[in-house]
């Protein structure tokens, strides 16, 4: 019988060490869906305590991480997200959004976009315009924070109660478009996301565009992380409560076909039945 050859028994080691381990901790943070303590980082990577910590604080002073010192956890922090925003305008998720957005769009009748979260904004990704229907401030490229909008709301209300937190910890975070108008503070956007949990959707009247509402539905992931959310604008006096109501599963049959195409996510009433 043949011996093993070492690169049948193992792998290479890597020809460099400090980036790959790196790298495993940004991939291990990413797969969380809350933050996790730097010695279960260190024990589920198999990585020495004292690495860890210094990898850890490195990816936070760039950004990559995020440290919670009162609860001494690490989480994903916003400049990984400017790295997967950046992916996302080239990545499947835009081009199977752009594809769903412009089908719901043509059978609803009213403007969509696809948006993803940038920190404690939303940068739209995708924008498609209904035919007769003017041009909305959420043109392809257009960052607007996160709070006001319905597609950030979407997505603020899937984040983990700490991550959220971590986001927003004082009325300075909660920057108003217009004076009055939106939440001002972390209790009052708490309960807007609650009532978001509670529905199963996001929703905003006026607080971006006077005169304009919209609805929006997450794109969730394997970990019910929300990795864009889909949304639909119209003008506050041109539909009547049942169309927002057609408006509404619109978005969220959109949001699901959405992440079941990019990530292969089960629909709801299959995971139900498990």
């Amino acid at each position: 019988m043949a011996s093993r050859t070492p690169d049948q028994t193992s792998p290479k080691p890597p020809k460099a060490p400090a980036a790959d381990a790196t790298l495993r901790v940004l991939t291990y943070l990413s797969s969380r869906r809350a933050p996790v303590a730097a010695a279960r980082v260190a024990q589920d990577l198999e990585l020495p305590r004292s690495t860890t910590y210094d990898l850890l604080g490195t990816l936070v002073a760039h950004g990559y991480a995020l440290h919670l010192p009162q609860e001494r956890l690490y989480a994903l922090g916003p400049a990984a997200y400017e790295v997967a925003v950046g992916y996302m305008r080239h990545a499947p998720l835009a081009r199977v959004g752009r594809v769903v957005l412009e089908r719901t769009v043509d059978a609803i009748g009213e403007s969509g976009h696809l948006a993803v979260l940038h920190g404690r904004d939303v940068l739209y990704v995708v924008e498609d315009r209904a035919k007769g229907r003017g041009s909305l401030v959420t043109d392809q490229g257009v960052r607007l924070p996160a709070h006001l909008t319905a597609t950030g709301r979407a997505m603020l209300a899937a984040l983990p109660l700490v991550q959220l937190r971590s986001l927003f910890t004082s009325r300075e975070d909660l920057v108003p478009r217009r004076p009055g108008v939106g939440p001002t503070t972390p209790a009052q956007l708490a309960a807007i996301l609650e009532q978001v949990r509670r529905d199963g959707f996001a929703r905003e009247d006026g607080e971006i565009t006077p005169g304009y509402r919209s609805v929006a539905a997450p794109v969730l992931d394997h970990a019910d992380w929300p990795i864009a959310a889909i949304g639909l604008t119209w003008q506050s006096n041109r539909l009547g409560e049942d169309r927002v109501a057609e408006c509404t599963r619109a978005v969220q049959a959109a949001a699901e076909e959405v992440a079941r195409a990019a990530t292969g996510r089960r629909p709801r009433e299959e995971r139900a039945e498990d």
